[in-house]
Order: structure tokens, then sequence, then C-alpha cells
């Protein structure tokens, strides 16, 4: 792989050896897992620098490490262990060298030069050989180069390279040329890139794939691969389609794309679950003999006495945090299948424990799922439902975002019932331990008297063609209600109102199931 940039005599291309922290004037040599790595310059001036790193393979070694299957080594090299394409193509051998030789270039830091590393330059990259894996049919090798790269901002120049230049007829081999340029970039991105991207492409990975993977994945994609839109593709692949591996960070890369969407840090997305000890399963029982039902049980208890009410079959919990309300759906049989989607993927593990998903009975199992998602986007997977319910959901959403939740659900998917329910701010003052003008919880962006959420209700019905009944929940006060309050919409399928509002939010959230679903 040889690295190129240009420059003047004021900011001279020789700054890439800064960069990569290797002299343009030496030759060096760094000792990998699988053989030699070498570094030298052919062209180093101000006007012109390249940098190549070689990788000479050694083949003993290679068979040696890759000998047997599972933990003990990979089965490709098993299969093939005198002859493969390993020491002459740019695959995942490299994107270790790479990491080995460059591992300080690809952190961007140059102590030297403070500040270098963050400047843009003009790069161009280029590998002479390229496999790329899973990918049959005439230029389809090309166009995956074309896939990963493109939506990086890079220029991809790419040509197959054929089975034998003898016979053409044969037509073109899994390899590729591939080009890069960029007017300017940070070589700290690239080199991050192409440790991902070289592996994703090959589809195959010398060593067993390790849980830290994950990890490494993750660190090396930051601040790029939660947007990319082959996000889910690179994932699996890189990660040799280890299917538990490639949810776990499919889950992880929705959190950060949809912090930065929110433009927020991923520890205030993933909020869902308090750092508390959980009682233990006796603890839990014993508590639940000694007291009368919570706030919390009530207002369970109202919600399955809405959705009985409609008939629904078929419920979507938004937001379902930690299981309470699936959990209680789950134990009425009338309730065929129950969907839970949260943001939180603490949240979701939570639940899949609390409702001990792993060890559930088939047929139970089969009534489940769940889902990570955010309810400001509109999401296919909610549609189709008799009912869903947004339980102490809408007060975490910030005010300006509340009607593209609106428009996600009455609008998107538009269930043929929606349950909502939301602390009654009247009521706070009957709460002894709740200091004056001081909202229930630290994450609640706002709570509605019963004036103010009946104006809300009211209006998302009128626009979204629902009829409304508001109803208390818990212990009723005569000046200032009860402490919850429950609003029941069904859908009135005689009404024409099917117009978005002009301030709805309408961006699509397209999670693929094997990133998104705990099943």
């Amino acid at each position: 792989m040889s690295i190129s940039t240009t420059g003047t005599a004021e900011n001279p291309a020789t700054d890439l050896g800064f960069l990569l922290h290797k002299h343009p004037g030496k030759v060096q040599r760094f000792s990998t897992a699988h053989g030699e790595a070498h570094v030298f310059y052919p062209e180093a001036d101000a006007e012109a620098c390249t940098a190549a790193l070689l990788l000479d393979v050694d083949p003993v070694a290679l068979v040696r490490k890759g000998r047997g299957k599972g933990r003990a080594g990979s089965p490709d090299f098993a299969l093939a262990q005198y002859v493969n394409d390993r020491p002459y193509a740019a695959s995942s051998l490299l994107a270790v060298a790479l990491r080995t030789v460059f591992r300080t270039a690809m952190k961007g830091v140059c102590e030297a030069r403070p500040g270098l590393a963050d400047q843009p330059r003009p790069l161009r990259i280029t590998l002479p050989a390229v496999p790329v894996g899973g990918a049959p049919g005439e230029g389809a090798a090309v166009a995956m180069a074309v896939r990963l790269f493109e939506p990086l901002g890079w220029r991809v120049e790419a040509s197959a390279i054929p089975l034998d230049t003898a016979f053409p007829e044969w037509g073109e081999s899994r390899y590729v040329r591939l080009e890069l340029s960029a007017e300017r970039g940070r070589l700290a991105d690239a080199l991050q890139q192409l440790y991902v991207l070289l592996p994703a492409l090959d589809g195959a990975k010398h060593y067993w794939v390790a849980p830290d993977e994950v990890d490494k994945l993750l660190a090396a994609g930051e601040g790029w691969l939660a947007g990319h839109p082959e996000r889910a593709l690179i994932t699996r692949r890189y990660l040799s389609r280890r299917w538990t591996l490639t949810r776990r960070a499919m889950e992880r890369l929705e959190l950060a794309r949809l912090a930065e969407a929110d433009d927020r840090e991923v520890e205030e997305v993933d909020n869902a679950v308090d750092d508390t000890t959980e009682p233990t399963r006796d603890q839990a029982q014993d508590q639940e003999q000694q007291r009368a039902p919570s706030l919390a049980e009530q207002r369970r208890t109202a919600i399955l006495d809405a959705l009985r009410e409609t008939g629904a079959a078929r419920v979507a919990d938004l937001g379902c945090g930690q299981g309470e309300l699936i959990a209680a759906l789950l134990k009425d049989a009338r309730f065929t299948e129950v969907l839970g989607v949260d943001v939180s993927v603490r949240a979701l593990s939570a639940a899949a424990r609390r409702l001990r998903l792993d060890r559930m009975p088939e047929r139970q199992a089969s009534r489940v799922r769940l889902v990570q998602g955010a309810l400001t986007y509109t999401d296919a997977r909610l549609k189709g439902f008799d009912a869903a319910v947004l339980c102490e959901v809408i007060e975490h959403l910030d005010l300006p975002r509340l009607p593209a939740l609106e428009y996600a659900v009455f609008g998107a998917a538009r269930p043929s019932a929606v349950v909502v329910t939301t602390p009654n701010a009247g009521y706070n003052v009957r709460w002894e331990s709740l200091p004056a003008g001081r909202l229930r919880h630290a994450d609640h962006r706002f709570e509605w008297d019963r004036a103010e959420f009946r104006g809300w209700a009211d209006r998302v019905a009128a626009v979204y063609g629902y009829t409304v009944d508001i109803r208390p929940v818990g212990p009723g006060d005569a000046e200032v209600g009860a402490p919850t309050q429950l609003a029941l919409f069904r859908l009135d399928h005689d009404g024409a109102a099917d117009a978005v509002p002009a301030n709805a939010v309408t961006m699509d959230s397209t999670t693929p199931d094997e990133g998104g679903e705990t099943r």
C-alpha cells in the first residue's frame, strides 16, 4: 500500500513523515505476527511525498497459525495450507500490520508538530490488489469497493483484475486495483477507515474474531461508521458474520448515531436504566406482599384495562424501559404479539433479563420481540399493530421534538389505538418530598397539568383522525386530580384527517433486524 500527498515550500509534502512517525530518509522494518513489515519512501520532496507499506508474509508462520479450526485458527487456511492469496493481497493481514506500524498516526497524534495531524491535506492511497469476497457477478467487486469508500468522501478509481490476462474469456477475478484520492483529508481518518474496510471488503479474517473485536471496530469507526449508509454490511463482514457480535456492535452504533443526531452524549441517550442495585427475586416478592399497589402498578393496570377495552391483540410498547409492562402483557393470552421498543441498549438488556428470554418456552418467546429504535423517527417495524403504548415517555422529550414523535406514532405507524400516560403536574404539590417547582424525574423535560394534557391530546386527535378519552390514574384528589393522567386514542375510521402537519419531522430510521432486534 502507498500513501501519497503533495505540498509547497511553506507546507512541504515531507510533513507526511511527521504524521506517520517514519523518517523519509530511512527504510524501516517491523516484526508482525505473520512476517516483516517494511516502510520506505519511493519519493520525498517538498512537492510530492509517498510512503509505502510492504508486508512480507512468512507463509510457514501463516500455515502454522492457521492450522485447525475455531479458536486455534481459521478454517480458510486449513483448507488451503500451501496455496493462498494472503501474501499477495491487501486483506486483514495488511490491516493488522497497518495498526502495528502506524498505531500513533491512527490516533492522530504528532507530538513533534502539534496541530499538524488535524490539518487536512491532499491524499492518494493506492492498493494494487484488494480481495473482495462474496461479490459474484461482473463488476460486483468494483461496485462493492465503491459502496464502502465513496460515502466517506473518497474519489474511487477501481478496476477489476482479470483471472488471467492470457485468457480474457475467463472473466474477472475477485481482486481489484484500488486508488483513493481526496483533495482535503486527515491522514488519521484515512488509516482508521482502511483498518476497518480492508477486512470488510475481504469478508474473511485470518484470526479468530473474539468479542474484543467489537471494541476495535467501534474505536476505529468513531466519527464515521455510525453514519455510513452501509454500516450494517461493514459491521457484519468485519466481524466475520458472527451474529452475536454483529448485533452488539449495531446496537452501539445506533446509539452513537442517535446521540449525534440529537447533539447529545451517548450516556445521555442510554439513560433509561437506573444504576441502583436491583433487589433479588425473594426480596421483590417480600416487598410485594408487604405494600399496597404502587403508582407504577396502578398505571400498568389502567393501561391493561384500556388495551382490553380496545380488543387489541398485537401491542407495541414504545419506550419499554426494563420491560415491566411487557411482562404484564405476556401474562394475558389475549395479547398474541408484543413488541418492545427503546433507544437504550441497557434498558433492552435489562428487559431481556427481567423477561428471561433466554429461558422462555418457545411458544411464549414467539410472542415477544425487543428492538432498538428512536420514537422521533418513522420506523416501518411499528406499522400494523392494533395498539401502541407510550407509558411515561413523552415527558422525556424536548418539546420541539414532540411533533416528530406525534407523526412517527399517530401519522406513520398509525395503530388503531394509542394509550398515553404522563404525570399530572398539578398533583406535584401533594408530594411532600418534592421541592416546589421541581419535576418528578431529573430527565423530565416538562410536566403538564390536566388542562395542558387535554389540549395536547385534543390537538393530536384532531390532526391525525383519532378520538380521545382522558382518564385519571391513581388516588384522586378533589382539588388537583390524580397523580397520573391517561389518554386513550382510538382511530376514527370515518375521519379524513390524514394530512401531515407542517412541523412534523419525517426522517426515516432503517435499522436492520440483525442489528436492532433481541429475541
